[in-house]
């Protein structure tokens, strides 16, 4: 599977020196509760999450996902038409989602879903639980009427077991979510999808509470752009 991912990253112009810096935060970090690398690693919780696969994904990778979606007869936004745009896709997906579990922030044009694994796995699976299909059927609705957006998908763990497990599960997961919205009639052309293990938390993993929200599959719905917008 690391493999996999790596000719993935390779093929998408992956891994900037910057991105490289900050995946080297998390290298060799231990499963020992008390290693000292768990600490340094707890105040850098939040550091770059938001924009983890973003980075991950290259410039040359949107700009050649951009020109696969125009092929398909997708165009990009411009301009303030962007804001406009991800305002009413934003106001849906909160809509849809409302109740579900799936968490729906903002961060500048860019849409986070935060789909946390309470809701869509059960503990160490990467199988989605039945009850969660009307909601991803809600999610992929959405994204299916706003198709100027492409679509990253990240899957994250906690940081219990090893750090092979997690990447499998992590990649796994990632790759459950965006099947199942590409099953549902979304263009394949959309997608970026990563595992990123347990390299970026959101919460501290000494505790139950926190390793929970660790446990999660992120989705980033990113506009298309002109070129030279």
């Amino acid at each position: 599977m690391q493999n996999k991912i790596l000719s993935r990253a390779l093929l998408c112009g992956v891994l900037s020196a910057s991105v490289l810096a900050g995946c080297a935060t998390y290298t060799g970090q231990t499963n020992d509760p008390n290693d000292p690398n768990r600490t340094r690693n707890g105040a850098l919780i939040g550091a770059g999450i938001g924009a983890a696969v973003g980075l991950l994904s290259g410039h040359d990778a949107t700009e050649r996902r951009q020109r696969a979606l125009v092929g398909a007869g997708v165009g990009g936004l411009a301009g303030g038409a962007i804001g406009v745009y991800q305002d009413r896709q934003e106001a849906e997906l909160r809509r849809q989602t409302a109740g579900t579990g799936i968490d729906v922030s903002r961060d500048g044009d860019v849409i986070k879903l935060n789909l946390p694994d309470g809701v869509t796995f059960d503990f160490g699976k990467s199988n989605l639980k039945p009850q969660f299909y009307p909601a991803l059927n809600n999610v992929a609705s959405t994204l299916k009427q706003y198709n100027q957006t492409i679509v990253e998908v990240s899957g994250h763990t906690d940081s219990v077991g090893s750090d092979a497990a997690n990447q499998s599960l992590s990649e796994a997961r990632a790759n459950t979510v965006a099947d199942y919205l590409i099953g549902q009639g979304l263009m394949r052309q959309r997608f970026e999808i990563i595992g990123m293990g347990e390299r970026y938390p959101i919460a501290s993993n000494d505790t139950d509470a926190g390793r929970a929200q660790n446990r999660r599959v992120e989705i980033r719905v990113v506009p298309v752009e002109q070129q030279g917008s």
